[in-house]
């Protein structure tokens, strides 16, 4: 059990080393290294949902049903339809964009800006949870060790992402203590949110081929509806691309490598 804790703080930890990066960097990030950075975030998401969560998916069923893609098929859709519920209904306000999304709200900006990368890191939560938790079930495909390449996958890319966060934060006037510790609690939802799902594991192993393709549907969601187009507004967005193939690389060798 004490493997399953380590690997579940493990993407907890590259967000508080990402943030920690407002303490070394004088400037906001180089806009080149920031499409780098999101590309990368990107390719890490898209390889880990098809490979650690959509695959696992349909494997588990096959040969109980003719039909073993629909399992997946539901799950994926209510992962993304539960991202754009979300998305609607919380305020939030992205690091570039001065019109805050959601319900209309007297929040302060940087409650919003942290609103808004919260919600991202809410289906790796859910991602690292199911993945484990198919893990203790045993039977089920999914081992520790690819429940772990998983963890090391989404920490590396949590790492960028902390960074992108807490910069532009100490940029609106915050103390670079403050920075950290807003870009460090925009993670906490991914411990908390895993931690959760293995009290439910006995509760989640009827449904745990719709839960899988549930976070890959919902960690779909957000690289399609933010990380994308951020990473192609503006110049430099080939760099972008780079940054994604570099991520969905990288995952699917944890993934192949370690599961």
């Amino acid at each position: 059990m004490e493997i399953v804790i380590i690997g579940l703080l493990i993407p907890f930890l590259g967000t508080i080393l990402g943030s920690a990066m407002v303490f070394f960097m004088r400037d906001k990030i180089n806009n080149k290294i920031e499409k780098l950075l999101l590309g990368f975030a990107s390719g890490v998401m898209i390889a880990a949902s098809v490979w650690s969560l959509i695959i696992p998916s349909i494997e588990m069923v096959e040969g109980q049903t003719k039909m073993p893609w629909i399992p997946a098929t539901i799950g994926f859709l209510l992962g993304i339809g539960f991202l754009l519920a979300l998305d609607t209904l919380i305020p939030h306000l992205h690091l570039k964009n001065d019109k805050p999304e959601g319900v209309k709200s007297k929040l302060k900006k940087t409650t919003m800006m942290l609103l808004a990368v919260t919600l991202h890191n809410i289906p790796e939560g859910m991602a690292a949870g199911v993945t484990f938790a198919g893990a203790i079930i045993g039977n089920t495909g999914i081992t520790i060790a690819g429940a772990m390449a998983l963890a090391i996958g989404l920490a590396i890319q949590n790492f960028p992402e902390g960074a992108i966060v807490s910069m532009p934060l100490k940029n609106e006037g915050i103390s670079k203590t403050k920075a950290f510790l807003y870009g460090t609690l925009s993670g906490i939802v991914e411990p908390i949110g895993a931690i959760i799902t293995i009290l439910l594991t006995n509760m989640v192993v009827p449904i745990l081929p719709y839960l899988l393709s549930f976070a890959a549907g919902a960690m779909f969601y957000v690289v399609i509806e933010e990380l994308i187009p951020e990473l192609h507004s503006g110049e430099h967005s080939n760099i972008g691309t780079i940054g994604s193939a570099i991520g969905f690389v990288i995952m699917m060798i944890l993934d192949i490598g370690l599961g």
